[in-house]
C-alpha cells in the first residue's frame, strides 16, 4: 500500500535514548492506544543486526493496526523486515534510488529543510515531506535554520506533497502547526520523552481530531 492508504496525521519517531518507557516496543504499543497513527523507527547508533531487530519487534506490535512502519535511513533494513517504507534525508540515498530497490507500493518520505529543497521534491513521486524543523528542538541539532509557522504556510501553498511537520512540536503548538497547513505532526520528545507516552498520544490526538473535525 502505498502512503494514501494510511493515516500520517499523528506520527511517532522513536528515539530509544530519551524514551522513558522501555523496551521500545511497549512505549510503541502505548502511543498506538494513545491514538499514534505511523511508526518511524530511528536508530542512528545501533549495528545493523540490533536495528533489524528491534524494527521487527516493533513490527510485531504494529500487526493488525494498520499503522505502517517505516524505517529511518535505512533502506536495507526496510527490506530486511518487509517494513512498509523509508524516510530519508537530504544526505542519504537519492530518491530515484530507494524507489528502485524498494519498487512502486513501498511509502518513501523526503525530509525538507529548505524551501529550495522544497521546490526540487515536487518533480519527485514521494508520499510525503518531512518539513523539518518547524520548531527547533535538541533532537536536530544539524540545521541552521527552522522554518517557522509563516514558513510552513509559504510551503503549503506552494507544495502538492502531504506534509508532515516536525520539530519542537507539542501539545501547545500543535494545533498552530496544522492550522498552518501541516496534514500530520511528527513528534519524538513530546512522547518518548514522557512517562505516560499513551496519555501523550491522546492529547495529542484529541488536538488533531478536533482540527480535523474528527472525533477520536
Amino acid at each position: 500500500m502505498k502512503g494514501s492508504s494510511f493515516d500520517f496525521r499523528l506520527y511517532l519517531v522513536t528515539d530509544r535514548s530519551i524514551a522513558v518507557v522501555q523496551p521500545l516496543e511497549r512505549l510503541v504499543e502505548l502511543a498506538i492506544e494513545g491514538g499514534v497513527t505511523a511508526i518511524q523507527v530511528r536508530e542512528k547508533d545501533a549495528s545493523t543486526r540490533e536495528f533489524i531487530d528491534i524494527a521487527r519487534r516493533v513490527k510485531t506490535v504494529l500487526t493488525g493496526t494498520n499503522v505502517p512502519l517505516i524505517i529511518n535511513d535505512r533502506v536495507d533494513v526496510a527490506l530486511a523486515v518487509d517494513a512498509d517504507g523509508v524516510h530519508i534525508g537530504q544526505s542519504d540515498m537519492p530518491y530515484h534510488d530507494v524507489r528502485k530497490i524498494l519498487g512502486p507500493t513501498k511509502i518513501i518520505g523526503l525530509s525538507v529543510e529548505t524551501p529550495e529543497q522544497a521546490q526540487e521534491a515536487e518533480t519527485l513521486d514521494v508520499d510525503y515531506l518531512g518539513v523539518s524543523p518547524i520548531f527547533p528542538t535538541p533532537t536536530k541539532t544539524d540545521v541552521q535554520t527552522s522554518w517557522g509557522l509563516e514558513g510552513l504556510q509559504r510551503l503549503r501553498t506552494s507544495s502538492r506533497h502531504l506534509l508532515i511537520a516536525i520539530g519542537g512540536i507539542n501539545a501547545s503548538n500543535a494545533a498552530a502547526v496544522l492550522k498552518a497547513g501541516a496534514d500530520g505532526i511528527a513528534v519524538v520528545s513530546a512522547i518518548c520523552s514522557n512517562s505516560d507516552p499513551r496519555h501523550a498520544a491522546h492529547e495529542l490526538r484529541k488536538i488533531i481530531d478536533i482540527h480535523c473535525g474528527r472525533t477520536p
